[in-house]
C-alpha cells in the first residue's frame, strides 16, 4: 500500500497540492486525471521520490517494491535490451550481484558459504533462475524481437527503447507500480496485451494517460486532480466523465428538487454498474460501484473546448476518386502501393498503417503538398478541404500575437470575430496576446484547431488530432467528429476516438488496400482480416474491398 499524508506542492505563490491525504491499496488500478498543468506526471515524481513535496509524506508498506516507468529514454544506452529489464528489479539484481562476488573470491570462507546459502534461498524465492526467460518472455510479449535481446539500448529506435522501458517497469511482479503515460508509441495490438496484463495485476497500479479507452479498460478508480486537491472516485474514466457532467448540469438546475436529483444520480450508478461487465474487471467494479456514495458525485472545474465544425456547403456526388496510387520513402522502400477507393457521401474514414509516415505522406499527397510516385486522385469540384497535419511548426515561426495569428486565415479581420474563435479553444484574455512561435504542443494543436473551424469546409483531413491535447479537448475533439455530418479521412492512436468515429476503415500496406465498412473493433477482432493484413505485408499482391 501507499499512501500520502498532509501532502503540499508550491512552487512560489502557485499551489500544485494543498493537504492531500490519500490511500491506494493493492488489487486496484487507479488513473491520475487533471487539466493540463495540474501536476498529474508530478505527483507520481513525488509518489516515487524523484521530487520532494512543499510539506507532508509518502509512506509506503515495509518490504514492498515500487517500479517506475522511466521517461530517460538515454539512461541504459550502455546497457543491453535483456538486462535493462532485468535491472527493474533492483533486489534481485543486487542478489546476483553479491552472489557473483562472494563464489568469484580467491578466499572463500565459512562465512561466505553461509551468505550465499542465504542468498540462494532468496534468489529462489524471487523466482530468479527463471529471470532471464520472465524477462525475454515480456519482452517478446510487447512486441520486441528476441533478435533485439542481445543488442544494446543505444543501438535500438526510440519506438523500441519504450517497448523495453515498459518491460523493465512490469518486471518482477512489483509491489506498487507507477505508469506515466504507458501506451505512447504503441500499437494497438501492445496496447490491447497490457491492457490485459493490468487488467490481472494483484498489486497497486497508479498510471497517467490521454487515452480514454485504455483508462476505462484498467483503472479501478480515478484519482482527480482538482480544487489543488485530489479526490477518489471509484469507476473508470467514463464514469468519472459522464458522472461529473451530470452533477454539473444538476447544480445548475436550480428548481429540481433534492430528492429527484438523488434519484437521477442513483439510476445513472445502476445503470452504469450493469454496464461494468464488459470489462475483464467487472465483478470488483460493480461491487465498488454498488457501494458509492451519491453525494461523493461533484461536478468538475474542467473547461472543455467548443469545437464546432460547420460546412458552408454539403458535398456532391464526386467526393474523392484515388486511382492506383504508390509511394516510396526518401531509401527506396515501398510506404504504399495500387492505392485505389472512392469516398462517398457521410464516409468518416480512418486511415491505417503500419508505418505512420506512409499516412502522413498519403495525407500529404491528396492535399497536394508532396507527389506520389505512381497513380492519380480527384477531387469533386463540390469539396473543400481542411487539413490539420501532424507535424505542424512551419505554422509557428512567426512572433505573431494569438489574434494576428489566426487572422491571417481568416476572410473577416474584425479582432472580435477572430477572438471568437479563439475563445472557443480556451485562449480568453490576456492569453490571446502570448506569442505563437512560443506555444506548447497543445496550445498549437489549439490554435490550429480555431484555423480549422475558420474555413467552414466540408471534408476534414486529420493527422493524429488528439497527440498533444488534454483529455477534455480530446473529449471535445471526438464530439465534434461524432456530429460531423460530412466526411472526414484520419489517423488517431486514441482507439475511442477513432471507434466512435469512423464508419470505415482503409489500411494503407505496400502490396495494395484493405478497405472496409465496419467498426474499429470489428476489423481489429475479425480473425480474417488479420490473415489479410499479414498477407499484404508481407508481399501477397490482393485487393480486399
Amino acid at each position: 500500500m501507499i499512501s500520502t499524508s498532509n501532502l503540499s506542492l508550491r512552487y512560489g505563490k502557485r499551489v500544485l497540492f494543498e493537504e492531500v491525504n490519500i490511500k491506494f491499496t493493492p488489487g486496484n488500478c487507479y488513473g491520475v486525471i487533471g487539466a493540463n498543468g495540474a501536476g498529474k506526471s508530478t505527483f507520481l515524481k513525488i509518489l516515487s521520490g524523484e521530487i520532494d513535496p512543499s510539506s507532508g509524506q509518502v509512506s509506503i508498506t515495509p518490504g514492498e517494491r515500487m517500479s517506475v516507468l522511466t521517461q530517460n529514454h538515454f539512461e541504459f544506452d550502455s546497457y543491453s535490451v535483456l538486462n535493462t529489464v532485468l535491472m527493474g528489479n533492483k533486489k534481485l539484481l543486487d542478489i546476483i550481484q553479491e552472489k557473483d562476488t562472494i563464489y568469484a573470491k580467491a578466499d572463500f570462507d565459512e562465512a561466505d558459504g553461509i551468505r550465499a546459502g542465504e542468498l540462494e534461498n532468496i534468489f529462489a524465492e524471487m523466482d530468479g533462475w527463471n529471470a532471464e526467460s520472465n524477462a525475454a518472455s515480456l519482452l517478446s510479449d510487447l512486441g520486441v524481437k528476441e533478435d533485439f535481446h542481445g543488442r544494446l539500448m543505444g543501438e535500438i529506435s526510440g519506438k523500441e527503447k519504450v517497448r523495453v522501458l515498459l518491460a523493465q517497469a512490469l518486471f518482477g511482479n512489483p509491489d506498487i507500480l507507477l505508469l506515466d503515460e504507458p501506451t505512447n508509441d504503441l500499437d494497438v495490438e501492445t496496447i490491447s496485451w497490457l491492457e490485459n496484463f493490468l487488467a490481472d495485476f494483484q498489486n497497486t497500479v497508479i498510471v497517467v494517460s490521454h487515452d480514454r479507452h485504455f483508462l476505462d479498460a484498467v483503472c479501478t478508480h480515478v484519482a482527480d486532480i482538482d480544487f489543488n486537491k485530489i479526490q477518489l472516485y471509484t469507476g473508470n474514466y467514463t464514469f468519472w466523465y459522464e458522472s461529473s457532467q451530470l452533477a454539473l448540469r444538476q447544480r445548475s438546475d436550480q428548481n429540481k428538487k433534492v430528492e429527484d436529483k438523488r434519484k437521477e444520480l442513483q439510476d445513472f450508478v445502476e445503470r452504469f454498474s450493469a454496464n461494468a461487465s464488459k470489462s475483464r474487471q467487472a465483478t470488483s467494479r460493480k461491487k465498488l460501484l454498488e457501494k458509492l456514495v451519491i453525494d461523493d458525485i461533484k461536478p468538475s472545474t474542467r473547461k472543455y473546448p467548443g469545437i464546432i465544425f460547420k460546412a458552408d456547403r454539403d458535398c456532391g456526388d464526386q467526393l474523392l476518386a484515388v486511382e492506383h496510387l504508390s509511394k516510396n520513402d526518401p531509401d527506396g522502400n515501398v510506404y504504399f502501393s495500387d492505392i485505389t477507393f472512392s469516398v462517398a457521401k457521410g464516409d468518416k474514414i480512418v486511415v491505417l498503417s503500419k508505418e505512420h509516415k506512409a499516412i502522413t505522406t498519403f495525407f500529404e499527397i491528396i492535399t497536394e503538398a508532396e507527389q506520389a510516385d505512381a497513380g492519380t486522385f480527384l477531387w469533386g469540384s463540390t469539396i473543400t478541404r481542411s487539413y490539420l497535419p501532424n507535424e505542424n511548426n512551419k505554422f509557428f515561426t512567426e512572433d505573431y500575437n494569438l489574434i494576428d495569428w489566426l487572422r491571417q486565415f481568416s476572410k473577416d479581420k474584425e479582432e472580435t470575430f477572430v477572438r471568437g474563435f479563439l475563445g472557443k479553444m480556451l485562449f480568453s484574455g490576456e492569453e490571446t496576446f502570448k506569442k505563437s512561435n512560443v506555444l506548447s504542443g497543445g496550445e498549437k494543436v489549439r490554435c490550429m484547431v480555431s484555423r480549422m473551424m475558420l474555413t467552414n469546409a466540408n471534408c476534414l483531413i486529420l493527422d493524429e488530432p488528439t497527440n498533444h491535447l488534454d483529455l477534455e479537448s480530446i473529449t471535445a475533439f471526438n464530439d465534434a467528429l461524432k456530429d460531423w455530418k460530412h466526411i472526414a479521412l484520419f489517423t488517431s492512436h486514441d482507439h475511442e476516438f477513432v471507434s466512435t468515429v469512423a464508419n470505415r476503415i482503409i489500411e494503407l500496406t505496400p502490396h495494395g488496400v484493405i478497405d472496409k465498412y465496419m467498426s474499429y473493433d470489428e476489423y481489429l477482432a475479425d480473425e480474417n482480416i488479420k490473415a489479410l493484413r499479414e498477407k499484404m505485408y508481407a508481399g501477397v499482391m490482393e485487393t480486399a474491398n
